[in-house]
C-alpha cells in the first residue's frame, strides 16, 4: 500500500484543475494529476516545482473508456489504492438550445457528465472493498441554476448534481465521502477559452437572439470581472474538503455565488429565477 493517501485528479493541464494537484501535493497526498494531453503538462509541473512539490503526470482522457480503465489500473498497480476522486475535468459551451447542434450537446455531455459517470464508476469498487475513499466532484452553480445561453452545460451539471445526490447515500454505507463543489464566476483559461471559441457562434446570431445575447454576455462580463475567484481559490477550498472528517455534500464557494442560488432555494415557484434571467436578458439587470 501507499506511504501516503493517492488522490486522482482530472483536467489537470490549466486552472482548477492544476491548483488542486498542486495545493493536494502540498498538503501530503501523493498526487496523480491527469490530462488528455500529456503535452501540456509544463505549467503544472512548473507550479509544482515552485511549490517545492512533486506530482505524477498520467494521461486519461474522461471521454474515452478505454483511457479511464488504463489510467485507473495503473494508478492502482503502482499506488495499490485510490483514496480521493478529483472530478474537475469540464468543457464548457455558449449558445442556446436553437444554436446548439447534436455534436456540441454531445460533447457538452460526455465531458461534464458521462466523464464524471464513468470515472466515479471507475473508482468505486476498490474504495468499497477497503471500505474507504473520497469523491469530490467540480460542477458549478450552473448544476442549481439554469442558465440563458448555457442549456447544454446547466444540462450536464444539473445531471452530474442529481448523480451524486443519489449516490452519497449510498456511498456513505460503505465508507464513502461523497462532496461536490459549486462554483460561481471563475477567471481562468477555461473561461476565457469559452468565450473566445463562443465567438464565432454569438456573431452569426440573428434576433431576436443578438440583443439578448449581448445584453447577457455584457452583463456576465462584469460579474466575472467584479466577483470572479481564482482557480487557486477553488484549490484551496477542495483541499480543504478533502481534509475534513465531515465534509458537506454541497459547497457553493463564494458568498457571491450563494446569493446567486437564494432566489431559487427561497422560492419553490422557480419565479424569482425565471424574471432575475430574463431582467437581464432584456438589458434591466
Amino acid at each position: 500500500m501507499a506511504d501516503r493517501q493517492v488522490t486522482l485528479v482530472t483536467g489537470c493541464s490549466t486552472g482548477v484543475g492544476l491548483h488542486t494537484a498542486v495545493r493536494l501535493a502540498e498538503a501530503g497526498w501523493q498526487v496523480v494529476a491527469t490530462m488528455r494531453d500529456t503535452g501540456k503538462s509544463a505549467a503544472l509541473l512548473d507550479e509544482a516545482a515552485k511549490a517545492g512539490v512533486a506530482v505524477e503526470v498520467t494521461e486519461l482522457d474522461v471521454c474515452s473508456q478505454g483511457s479511464i480503465d488504463a489510467a485507473v489500473a495503473e494508478v492502482l498497480a503502482r499506488h495499490g489504492q485510490i483514496d480521493l476522486l478529483v472530478n474537475n475535468a469540464g468543457a464548457g459551451f455558449l449558445g442556446s438550445v436553437e444554436q446548439t447542434s447534436d455534436a456540441d450537446l454531445r460533447r457538452t455531455m460526455e465531458v461534464n457528465f458521462f466523464g464524471v459517470w464513468n470515472m466515479t464508476k471507475a473508482v468505486v469498487p476498490q474504495m468499497r472493498q477497503q471500505g474507504s475513499g473520497r469523491i469530490i466532484s467540480v460542477t458549478s452553480v450552473g448544476g442549481l441554476l439554469g442558465q440563458p445561453f448555457n442549456e447544454a452545460y446547466c444540462a450536464a451539471k444539473f445531471a452530474v448534481e442529481g448523480m451524486m445526490e443519489g449516490f452519497a447515500p449510498l456511498a456513505r454505507q460503505m465508507g464513502i465521502k461523497v462532496s461536490l463543489v459549486e462554483p460561481g464566476p471563475i477567471n481562468t483559461e477555461f473561461v476565457a477559452s469559452v468565450r473566445s471559441t463562443s465567438a464565432a457562434a454569438i456573431a452569426a446570431m440573428a434576433q431576436p437572439y443578438a440583443g439578448m445575447v449581448a445584453n447577457y454576455m455584457g452583463a456576465t462580463g462584469n460579474v466575472f470581472a467584479t466577483y470572479g475567484q481564482t482557480g487557486d481559490d477553488i484549490a484551496r477550498i477542495i483541499t480543504q474538503i478533502a481534509a475534513q472528517d465531515s465534509p458537506d455534500f454541497r459547497n457553493i464557494t463564494s458568498d457571491f455565488a450563494k446569493a446567486m442560488v437564494a432566489p431559487k432555494v427561497v422560492d419553490q415557484t422557480g419565479n424569482n429565477v425565471v424574471d432575475l434571467f430574463a431582467g437581464r436578458l432584456s438589458g434591466n439587470a
